[in-house]
């Protein structure tokens, strides 16, 4: 249970690639390129960068069982989506409408792409790690 709560702390630092990540999209590469392709590379970005975070944390804080590995998905999925639409529309003042443009698979909106990745990872790592 101790690395369920090292992991919901460890949380924040996937907050903090995820908006340093949106800020490189916004005012480095975004500017060279249309907005859909600049929020399909920085999803690219997003899962490589949280699949190395989380491969650190695995070898930090070793995830024990699978049962744990998916306690600490689903909770990081939670939190994440929690964050997205609170954050994103009271503290940033995004639209509805414009949180859930980022869900559209048949417009090219790739982002639940993350959040499946989000969710799955602790596994995969903990998966790997075993061998």
């Amino acid at each position: 249970m101790k690395n369920v709560l090292i992991y919901a702390a460890a949380w924040l630092g996937m907050v903090i690639f995820a908006i340093v990540n949106g800020v490189l999209r916004e005012n480095v590469y975004g500017l060279f390129m249309s907005e859909l392709s600049a929020h399909q590379l920085s999803t690219l970005f997003a899962l490589i960068i949280l699949g190395a975070y989380m491969w650190f944390l695995g070898g930090i804080f070793p995830i024990q069982s699978s049962q744990q590995a998916f306690l600490v998905g689903a909770m990081w999925l939670v939190m994440t989506v929690l964050f997205e639409f609170i954050f994103g529309h009271y503290a940033v003042g995004h639209s509805w409408g414009r949180l859930f443009h980022d869900y559209n698979l048949l417009k090219g909106r790739i982002w639940l792409l993350v959040l499946l990745w989000t969710a799955v990872a602790p596994y995969a790592v903990y998966r790997m790690r075993l061998t």
